[in-house]
């Protein structure tokens, strides 16, 4: 009995030490297949990111001087980190590719002078966005687009902004009026109530383009955008203009077809800069006719331009007048009697 159990002893602990070297050896092989197969992981990434920039150097064109990555209509929904190593880029050209994303390491690019990034489906611009201080051209428009981060206001070299067509846009941060350079702004086609407290307060803004909103009327301050020479408002709701507004003397073209408007105030015949003026497509009070003209097409672009809102305001004064006349006949009659 106790040869036999020793016996199974002995056997018991080597199958037991067997085991566990078995276990051992086991354990040995699978970390060695992890390391493998993460070792080709990486190789594949590696790969796989020598072809992807070498398919992005291909796309890397130089105009006037400056190197410019130019894609259009090919899927790329996210941008590779190897992008990184194009860092020299001075410009970037990517339409129509799908975009959902600005990388956030957009922030690296510091080359940028223009990200024109139009037609694709971006719904966010990262906050990195704002390191950009070289950056003069940031073209978003036709993209998914809610709102616009405080950081842009640090890309104090930025000329040029447009935001059209992103359809959801309704206010933009007033630290964007820290952009001294600012002078073309493209916000049509949003979901604006009314000029942001921002664009009154930016120096160098001339060209303003906020057509397609949802604008009922026009600050009272609007002449503190001193510099604007053209502004376009087609396609809004407004009802009537402030009598500020003839105090921008540098406004050479206001375009207000299809909107609200009633009347055209008296004021804005003093406004000797004003070059052209579309008052389209309004339920105007008055119904004036223009003099005859020669050139029948020249008629057809004046007959809501800016012979019509002369007209129109005499004609108001006009009948202003003889209403005054006759109220003050009539009193005088009553007074008689």
């Amino acid at each position: 009995m106790t040869e036999t159990a020793l016996c199974t002893g002995t056997f018991t602990a080597v199958k037991t030490l067997w085991e566990v070297r078995i276990q051992k050896i086991n354990e040995e092989l699978q970390k060695e297949k992890e390391f493998r197969q993460r070792a080709v992981g990486r190789l594949v990434v590696v790969w796989e990111e020598r072809v992807t920039l070498a398919k992005l150097k291909k796309k890397v064109i130089s105009e006037d001087g400056r190197a410019i990555l130019k894609i259009e209509e090919e899927e790329w929904k996210t941008l590779p980190s190897c992008l990184l190593k194009l860092s020299h880029l001075q410009e970037w050209q990517l339409h129509r590719i799908s975009l959902m994303k600005i990388p956030e390491f957009i922030g690296k690019f510091q080359s940028l002078i223009v990200l024109d990034l139009s037609r694709n489906s971006i719904e966010k611009l990262p906050k990195e966005i704002g390191q950009l201080t070289n950056l003069q051209e940031l073209l978003l428009s036709y993209n998914k687009i809610k709102s616009v981060p405080n950081e842009l206001s640090n890309c104090v070299s930025l000329e040029r902004l447009d935001l059209a067509v992103n359809r959801d846009i309704c206010d933009l941060p007033l630290q964007l009026s820290n952009l001294k350079k600012l002078y073309h702004i493209d916000l049509c086609m949003n979901q604006f109530t009314t000029i942001p407290s921002a664009l009154l307060n930016m120096p160098s803004l001339e060209w303003l383009d906020m057509g397609s909103n949802k604008l009922q009327q026009l600050p009272d301050t609007i002449d503190r955008m001193e510099n604007l020479h053209t502004l376009w408002l087609q396609r809004n709701e407004i009802t009537c203009l402030p009598e500020t507004i003839s105090n921008m003397k540098n406004l050479s073209t206001l375009v207000l077809s299809s909107n609200k408007l009633q009347n055209i105030p008296a004021c804005m015949q003093h406004m000797t800069d004003l070059r052209f003026v579309n008052f389209r497509d309004n339920p105007l009070e008055l119904q004036v006719t223009l003099p005859p003209c020669e050139n029948t097409e020249e008629e057809e672009r004046e007959l809501f331009g800016i012979e019509f809102m002369h007209i129109y305001i005499q004609e108001s004064l006009r009948r202003a007048e003889n209403l005054e006349d006759s109220t003050s006949d009539t009193i005088n009659n009553e007074e008689k009697m």
